[in-house]
């Protein structure tokens, strides 16, 4: 079991957390109004179930009994009001706790997802997105059951409770004290059965944030399940977790199937000494039957309440586990983030500067080593070097993704740990080698939905990066739909609409990171063009594998091992016969063009 799990396992073990109920409670505060109007309407219900074992005292001792035809009426019509009364209430005080659950659960998710965005590339780095799924969506599904049948149904159980305690010892103090001798039964059951269900309620989230880990690492990895031929290797991986999750699920239900039974029969317990001995106080004179009757209905409702606490319980368990793990991620305040008072990033006018950068995911794994490098406005700069040379990262930094780990990066001789973040990735566009298309249309995975943006400059992007030849044979045009992910288009058109929507944003800065390295070389012909007409005038960054889209750059920046080995044009670097000549040997087969 992982690090993580394990964490998760140790947050499960706990039952009732004052400090974490202080906080959920927060949540209920925007919603007050409609909560103490529950509150309010659930006494008012709680009064009428209290009235109908008394309306029921008053039909049989004095209109039945009492031979009473009208009295008989008068009762029967105020029973049925009482009934309609608390029916009307119930449906009130309903309403309004799922109104608020509702509304409770879309904050809580829309929290989520707003921390979520604010988080560093290096947070989903070390965190599976099948997790986060589980916090957003079952977590929070889990918090709507307390607020909507715990918190406040709680109060309602403990009115009721005492409302009948009240009227039963102040009936009859020998018969409420064996109608309530089974309690500490009901007591210890409820204790037993509260630690093993916690224990089985632990398993059960476990199991689950790893079934949703697993689903979406499987299915957005389904090509290589398929070209490897992992099929039943993934199903049967599968398997094992589905079977840990029913064996944990039946187990939970073993012990429902054993504590209500066991409630039913020791309330039915206390149910039959009350007729028992209750009978024998009617039949001596000691008792009415009305009252009898009524103090059944009463022991009945008393113990209602008390198998809801129960359940209340593990609700009140499974929200705590929950909310611990979404406050745990909640407080995973973001590395990178804004100063307290951040700059508007400015036109770019002196350049950027790396000045003595240092950066390491882990530790001291140097990704870049002393990096000083100059990037003057309008230049187009080329980055090359083998895989894991920090090519990417250095991208990455510049749009502080990351943050550097030593040294410093300037925009016009300013640290950009001192400008807006919004702002400074304003000023820079970014086009990867993997593209991510959303579900929508192909005008919406340009614009992205920004207003600012209109139909025609849409059009225009398209046209400049040659996207509108593919886009106008689509049924719809720019109105065509794309499925998730984009796969029902090639790669090269997905990279040709990545094109057209950095084109659309108008960045100052263009960062092509691997940008041409999925499209094919048809593909790549029609916009090489296109590319340098854009990149003319415009400050570019352009990492490759292809060096033959990049030998048109003002400097080619050379990477090996994390430092700038080599820098110059490309006949500059040729003649050197250094890395870059032998990584262009390596492409060319041993001819240098």
């Amino acid at each position: 079991m992982s690090d993580h799990e394990q964490q998760e396992e140790e947050i499960f073990g706990k039952a009732y957390d004052n400090r974490l109920m202080r906080r959920l409670l927060r949540y209920l505060k925007p919603y007050r109004l409609w909560v103490g109007l529950a509150i309010g309407i659930m006494l008012v219900g709680t009064g009428f179930q209290l009235a109908v074992p008394y309306v029921w005292r008053l039909t049989i001792d004095k209109a039945v009994q009492g031979h009473n035809p009208l009295l008989l009426d008068k009762l029967g019509l105020t029973l049925v009001g009482v009934l309609l009364g608390g029916f009307l209430a119930e449906y009130a005080q309903a309403f309004m706790l799922q109104y608020t659950g509702q509304r409770i659960m879309r904050d809580l998710r829309m929290q989520l997802f707003s921390h979520l965005q604010r988080q560093p590339l290096g947070f989903f780095d070390r965190q599976p997105v099948g997790r986060l799924m589980t916090r957003v969506i079952n977590d929070v599904d889990v918090l709507n059951e307390l607020f909507t049948s715990g918190v406040v149904s709680v109060i309602g159980d403990l009115f009721m409770l005492i409302g009948i305690l009240w009227v039963l010892f102040s009936w009859n103090v020998r018969l409420a004290v064996l109608t309530f001798s089974v309690l500490p039964l009901i007591f210890l059951a409820t204790m037993e059965f509260r630690r093993r269900v916690r224990d089985s309620y632990r398993k059960i989230r476990t199991l689950l944030a790893r079934i949703n880990a697993f689903l979406q690492e499987n299915i957005s990895g389904m090509v290589t399940v398929q070209m490897l031929g992992q099929e039943e290797n993934r199903r049967h991986k599968f398997k094992n977790i589905n079977d840990a999750h029913r064996d944990a699920n039946v187990e939970n239900v073993f012990y429902y199937a054993v504590f209500f039974p066991v409630m039913d029969f020791l309330s039915a317990l206390a149910l039959a000494l009350l007729v028992w001995f209750g009978g024998r106080q009617v039949l001596h004179g000691a008792l009415t039957l009305g009252a009898l009757v009524a103090f059944f209905q009463y022991a009945q409702r008393f113990f209602r309440p008390i198998n809801d606490l129960a359940e209340k319980y593990t609700i009140l368990q499974s929200a705590m586990a929950s909310s611990e793990r979404i406050f745990d991620l909640l407080d995973t305040e973001p590395t990178v983030t804004d100063a307290a008072r951040p700059h508007a990033t400015p036109p770019l006018k002196d350049g950027i500067r790396f000045e003595d950068v240092w950066f390491a995911y882990n530790d001291e794994e140097w990704v870049l080593r002393d990096l000083n490098l100059t990037i003057r406005p309008g230049e187009k700069i080329a980055i090359v070097g083998a895989t894991g040379a920090g090519k990417t990262s250095l991208v990455h930094l510049l749009g502080r993704f990351y943050d550097v780990t030593k040294g410093r990066i300037t925009w016009d001789g300013r640290d950009i740990r001192e400008l807006s973040m919004e702002t400074l990735r304003h000023r820079l566009g970014y086009v990867q080698q993997d593209v991510f298309l959303f579900s929508g249309t192909i005008a919406d995975n340009i614009h992205l939905r920004d207003v600012s943006i209109s139909e025609e400059r849409v059009e225009s992007a398209a046209r400049e990066v040659r996207a509108h030849e593919f886009i106008r044979k689509l049924p719809g045009g720019f109105a065509a739909p794309v499925n998730e992910r984009g796969t029902s288009l090639s790669s090269g058109e997905r990279q040709l609409l990545a094109f057209a929507r950095a084109l659309a944003y108008d960045p100052e800065v263009l960062v092509l990171d691997e940008a041409t390295s999925s499209v094919d070389p048809e593909t790549e012909a029609l916009i090489q063009e296109a590319l340098e007409r854009l990149l003319k005038g415009r400050t570019s960054i352009v990492v490759a594998h292809r060096l033959s889209t990049i030998q048109s750059a003002d400097r080619i920046l050379v990477f090996h091992h994390g430092k700038l080995r080599e820098e110059g044009n490309h006949q500059q670097l040729l003649s050197r016969g250094g890395i870059y000549s032998r990584l262009v040997q390596l492409q060319y087969g041993g001819a240098l063009p």
